[in-house]
C-alpha cells in the first residue's frame, strides 16, 4: 500500500529553493547562507522535528541544521545552509516524529493538571533510557540521559524535582543534538550550484577608458582620447574607494556609418567618437581593440595593474554590430533583412539606434553561437573573468543557457551580469538560464513603500536564482530622484544600495554629484556615451565636493561586516515615519579559533532628500537574535558613519537630517 502513495509518512511539501522542479540549481557562494524552507506536518497532535541536510559534491552529509517554524499555524519551517566551497551540492529535508518533545509537552501539561503524573514520569524515564542506549551517542551524553532517567524514576523526590530532571537544559541540549527520530521521512534531493564569491558579492565601478586621461586643446577645442595607459592610472583611484570590479563599456572599434553625435544626435562631426556600443568598423569587430585605446599589450598591462590592486576587470559583451562591422558583409545571415533589402537597425520605440544592427539567432544559430563563444574565449585568455552582458533579454534564452554552460564548463570562475531592464519574467528567466547577477529595478525604487517591498522581494522571494546588482546610476539612467534630490539623494541611494545588496555598482561621476539631465530624458546631458568627458576627481575631493570619502567608508563597512555580504538575511523593521526605512542583516560568523559570533547591522535611512525626518523605529528583536541584553533590556549599537554609540531596544527614537546625515548604519556590539 505504501509503495503506491506519493506522500511520505511525515508529509513534506513545497521545499524551497527548488527551481523548475530541481532542473535548475539554486545559487550559492562559499560560506554564503542559503535560505531553505518546507511545509511539514503530521496527523494528530504529536510534535515533529525537521532538519535540512546539506550534501557535499561527493554525496556526504556536510551539515545538518534544525529548521524552525516560520509562523505559528502555517506548518512552514525555515533555516539556513552554508556550503563551504565551489561545486555541485545538494540538499534535502528530513522530518520525524519527535517523541521526546511530544513527551515533554504532554508531561508538563498533564503534571501541572495532576493528570497521569506517575505514568508520564515513568514514560519519560523509559524514553530517556532508550535514548541513552543509542550506539551513536557520546559517553558523556549517555551519562546525562541515564542520570535524568534515574531522576524521573526516583519516587523519593518531589514531583517537580523529578520532572525537572527530565527537562533540564543539559537533557534538552543532548536531545536537540541527537534526537530520537521515529517515522523518519526524507524529501527528494535538490541541486545547489556554489560559485565563487564574486558571483554573489562585489562592489562595481564603471568608467570609460577613453575619458580617463582625455584632454581638450585649449584653443581648438579638439579632444585627445584617453587610452589604456592613461586609464591605468585611474585604477588607483577606484581601488582606493574600495571597489572590487572595474567595469569597462565596449572597448572595440566604433562604427563610422550612422555614427551618433553628442546627445544622441543623428549627425556626428569628424572628431565625434561615437557610441562604444556601436561595435565594429574597418578596424575590426568584437575581437579587436579601438586603435585610440591601444592594443592588446596595453590592455594586458591594464588588467595586470588592476590585478595588483585587487581589482577584477569586467568587460562589456554587447552582441550587436555597427553597419560597418565585418560581420555585416561576411555574415549578413546573422542579421534581419527587411523587405527592401536593408538590414534592420535596433529600435525600442520611440528610441531608434541607427548606428546598431541587432543580431538574429534564427538564421544560423550554430555559426553565430560558435562565433560568440570564440570571442568570449579570446577575452578570457586576456584575463577577463567577468562579463557584463548588454541587453541579454533581446537574445534567445536557449543561447544564454548554452553559452554560459559551455564557458563555465571550461572556465568555472567566469561570472555573467545581465543588463536587463525588462519584465520580471524575463529577468528571472535569465537568472535561471545561468546569469550569476542582474541589473534590477532598484534604480527606480525610491519611496519608503517601494524600497521596503523591493527589498523583501529580492531577499526572500527570488534570491535563490536572481542576484540583483544595485547600480545607483548608469550612463543611460539618471533618475529624477538624483536630478532634483541634491547631494543628500546621492548619499541616500548609496547607503541603500551598498547596505541592501551584497552587489552594488557606481558609474563614474556619481561621486561628483553629476545630476543634469538631457531635457525630456532620464539620462545625462552631454552623455559620455557619445563624447569624451574629463573630470577632475582630485580637485573635487580636495575642495570637499566629492562623495568619494563616503563611498570609501561604505565599502569599508561592507568588507568588515560579513552580514552585508548576504542577500537573503535582510529583515525590514517597522518605523512610524512615512519616509524612514529601517532594515537589518545578521549572520553567524566563525572565527579563526573555531568559535562563532553573530554580526548584526541595523540600517535606518531617511529617503526624503529634502527634509528632516523623525519617528520611532520598532525592531523585531526575535529577527535580530541579539546575543545578550543589558539588565534594562537594551543593547549597545555603534554608529559606523559618525562613530557615536547608543543604547537601543525595542522602540527607538530616530531623527535624520537629510542635509547633514540622512542615515544610520549601526553595528550591534558583541558582549565582551
Amino acid at each position: 500500500m505504501l509503495a503506491e502513495t506519493t506522500v511520505g509518512r511525515i508529509p513534506i511539501f513545497d521545499v524551497a529553493p527548488v527551481i523548475e522542479g530541481g532542473a535548475v540549481p539554486a545559487k550559492a557562494i562559499p560560506a554564503g547562507e542559503l535560505e531553505v524552507s518546507a511545509t511539514v506536518f503530521r496527523e494528530g497532535h504529536d510534535l515533529i522535528g525537521v532538519e535540512a541536510v546539506l550534501l557535499s559534491p561527493d554525496g556526504a552529509a556536510d551539515q545538518r541544521i534544525r529548521l524552525r517554524p516560520l509562523l505559528d499555524g502555517t506548518d512552514r519551517w525555515q533555516g539556513r545552509l552554508a556550503p563551504s566551497e565551489i561545486g555541485h551540492w545538494k540538499f534535502r529535508i528530513e522530518a520525524w516524529s519527535d517523541v521526546y518533545a511530544t513527551w515533554q509537552h504532554n508531561a508538563e501539561v498533564k503534571i501541572a493538571a495532576d493528570v497521569d503524573v506517575e505514568l508520564m514520569l515513568a514514560e519519560g524515564a523509559a524514553l530517556l533510557s532508550q535514548a541513552a542506549g543509542q550506539r551513536t551517542r557520546a559517553n558523556a551524553d549517555r551519562q546525562v540521559l541515564n542520570t535524568a532517567a534515574s531522576g524521573l524514576a526516583d519516587q523519593s523526590q518531589p514531583v517537580p524535582v523529578r520532572l525537572g530532571a527530565g527537562v533540564s537544559a543539559a537533557v534538552l541540549e543532548v536531545m536537540t543534538k541527537e534526537p530520537i527520530r521515529e517515522l523518519l521521512t526524507l524529501s527528494d534531493e535538490y541541486p545547489i550550484e556554489v560559485e565563487r564569491a564574486a558571483a554573489g558579492r562585489g562592489s562595481w565601478y564603471e568608467f570609460f577608458p577613453r575619458s580617463e586621461g582625455a584632454s581638450r586643446h585649449p584653443e581648438t577645442g579638439e579632444w585627445t582620447s584617453g587610452n589604456f595607459r592613461t586609464a591605468l592610472h585611474s585604477l588607483d583611484r577606484v581601488a582606493a574607494m574600495g571597489f572590487d570590479v572595474i567595469y569597462l563599456p565596449p572597448i572595440h572599434p566604433i562604427g563610422e556609418v550612422n555614427r551618433k553625435g553628442p546627445n544622441n544626435t543623428l549627425v556626428a562631426g569628424p572628431a565625434d567618437p561615437g557610441s562604444p556600443w556601436a561595435i565594429g568598423s574597418r578596424d575590426g569587430g568584437h575581437d579587436a581593440i579601438h586603435p585610440d585605446l591601444g592594443d592588446f599589450k596595453d590592455f594586458d598591462a591594464f588588467v595586470s595593474r588592476a590585478t595588483e590592486l585587487q581589482l577584477e576587470v569586467a568587460l562589456d559583451l554587447a552582441l550587436q554590430a555597427a553597419p560597418d562591422h565585418p560581420w555585416a558583409t561576411e555574415h549578413p545571415e546573422w542579421f534581419t533583412t527587411r523587405i527592401d533589402g536593408s538590414i534592420a537597425y535596433a529600435e525600442n520605440p520611440p528610441k531608434k539606434y541607427q548606428d546598431i544592427y541587432p543580431l538574429n539567432f534564427d538564421n544560423d544559430p550554430d555559426g553565430l553561437s560558435s562565433e560568440v563563444l570564440r570571442i568570449v574565449e579570446l577575452w578570457i585568455s586576456h584575463g577577463v573573468k567577468i562579463f557584463r552582458v548588454d541587453n541579454p533579454h533581446t537574445k534567445p534564452l536557449w543561447f544564454w543557457q548554452w553559452l554560459i554552460a559551455k564557458v563555465r564548463a571550461k572556465h568555472p570562475e567566469t561570472v555573467f551580469l545581465a543588463e536587463a531592464f525588462t519584465v520580471p519574467a524575463m529577468m528571472h528567466a535569465l537568472g535561471r538560464a545561468g546569469f550569476q547577477q542582474s541589473y534590477s529595478y532598484f534604480t527606480w525604487r525610491n519611496t519608503k513603500a517601494e524600497v521596503e517591498e523591493y527589498f523583501q522581494e529580492v531577499s526572500h522571494q527570488s534570491a535563490a536564482f536572481y542576484r540583483p546588482n544595485f547600480f545607483v546610476n548608469t550612463p543611460d539612467i539618471l533618475t529624477e530622484y538624483l536630478q532634483y534630490g541634491g547631494p543628500a539623494a546621492f548619499k541616500i541611494r548609496a547607503v541603500l544600495a551598498a547596505m541592501g545588496s551584497p552587489l552594488w555598482g557606481v558609474y563614474a561621476g556619481y561621486e561628483l554629484f553629476e545630476h543634469v539631465a538631457r531635457p525630456g530624458a532620464e539620462e545625462y546631458i552631454d552623455n559620455e556615451k557619445y563624447e569624451y568627458k574629463a573630470r577632475d576627481f582630485a580637485a573635487a575631493e580636495q575642495s570637499g565636493r566629492s562623495l568619494a570619502p563616503f563611498i570609501t567608508l561604505l565599502n569599508q563597512i561592507r568588507r568588515e561586516h560579513p552580514a552585508l555580504g548576504e542577500l537573503s538575511n535582510l529583515t525590514v523593521h517597522a518605523s512610524s515615519d512615512p519616509a524612514t526605512v529601517a532594515f537589518s542583516k545578521h549572520k553567524n560568523v566563525r572565527s579563526a579559533d573555531g568559535s562563532t559570533h553573530r554580526d548584526t547591522i541595523i540600517v535606518v535611512v531617511n529617503v526624503d532628500p529634502h527634509s528632516v525626518r523623525e519617528g520611532v523605529v520598532s525592531l523585531d528583536l526575535a529577527a535580530l537574535q541579539i546575543d545578550s541584553f543589558n539588565a534594562d533590556g537594551t543593547f549597545t549599537v555603534d554608529e559606523l558613519i559618525t562613530g557615536q554609540s547608543w543604547q537601543w531596544g525595542n522602540e527607538n527614537y530616530v531623527r535624520l537630517d537629510a542635509h547633514l546625515e540622512p542615515a544610520h548604519i549601526l553595528h550591534v556590539r558583541r558582549p565582551a
